[in-house]
């Protein structure tokens, strides 16, 4: 198939181009950068034009996986104007696109939509709870549920074919530092450099291993089914305290424990994220291998790469 991945030259979007290329997929990426990578065009999905010199060039395709965002919490607090211009703005350039061109389409929200819901998080969660049970409590996971809501309503005016994915956590090769990244990546990059960092008190978490998570996107476009919404992300099992992935890195690296300053819960956020993965494993054959003692080890190898260590 001929497959379009929009932020593909980013973190999940670089390991599931090469998922998709490996399975003898034709695959086109679009991402801000300027880079020669092969079968790469340079496009801000926040500018109409630039996505239809997309299609002009490459199109037409059978399907599109819309990973390009600005991410996090705290990104899209300070730079809020970036976030709904691609998060949203964005979004709806490619459903436009989508209602013209009759792609399918996978688009990549985030387990931030289900807010402080205390429960465990199924994907009928947000069909069936109030909005006062469960508000998304930053603008990044309201620019994602507001995504979802765009595709939904597409869908119902114009039939366009959609699947929403909801990852957690993911974390491991190709994801470069930045202040406003996971805790997996900051924690790892701040232990090698021997930089101080806090862990809050009393989070608990799932995390999913690149690879693993990009073979369950990947499997979407061979067994799509329009409308459906998945979360993705690690074993039940695997859930930890972020103080005992914090311990994990530690050791990975070698490193002292008087790195870390360990303060009280953190505010505005979750304080545990229950997943339920079921769908996910029925539908698109989920299917977790690497646990977090090797893809930690994984990530740290690739940090010590990147950044020459």
């Amino acid at each position: 198939m001929k497959i379009l991945v929009t932020g593909g030259a980013g973190f999940i979007g670089t390991n599931l181009c090469n998922e998709l290329r490996s399975r003898g997929h034709e695959v086109i990426a679009c991402d801000l950068y300027n880079t020669d990578r092969d079968d790469y065009i340079r496009c801000d999905v926040g500018k109409s034009r630039q996505i239809e010199k997309v299609f002009e060039q490459y199109g037409p395709f059978d399907y599109v996986y819309h990973l390009a965002a600005e991410y996090g919490r705290w990104n899209g607090e300070a730079y809020y104007e970036n976030l709904w211009q691609t998060n949203m703005i964005g979004t709806k350039h490619m459903i436009r696109m989508q209602e013209k061109e009759k792609f399918r389409m996978i688009f990549f929200s985030s387990a931030e939509v289900y807010g402080d819901y205390a429960g465990e998080m199924t994907e009928a969660v947000m069909e069936e709870n109030r909005i006062k049970d469960t508000y998304q409590m930053n603008d990044f996971a309201i620019s994602k549920w507001a995504g979802e809501l765009s595709c939904l309503n597409s869908a119902n005016m114009f039939g366009t074919e959609t699947v929403r994915v909801r990852p957690v956590n993911c974390y491991g090769p190709h994801e470069e530092y930045t202040p406003y990244r996971g805790f997996i990546p900051k924690f790892i990059f701040h232990a090698l450099h021997g930089k101080p960092y806090t862990v809050f008190k009393g989070h608990k978490r799932i995390i999913d291993y690149v690879e693993d998570t990009c073979r369950t996107f990947a499997n979407i476009c061979e067994n799509f089914k329009p409308g459906e919404v998945y979360n993705v992300g690690g074993r039940s099992e695997w859930e930890m305290d972020i103080s005992e992935y914090s311990n994990l890195i530690l050791g990975t690296v070698g490193v002292s424990e008087s790195l870390v300053t360990y303060k009280e819960s953190e505010p505005f956020t979750t304080k545990v994220k229950k997943m339920d993965f079921s769908k996910a494993v029925r539908d698109l054959k989920h299917d977790p291998k690497i646990d977090p003692k090797e893809g930690i080890k994984r990530a740290v190898e690739w940090m010590k790469w990147f950044y020459r260590l």
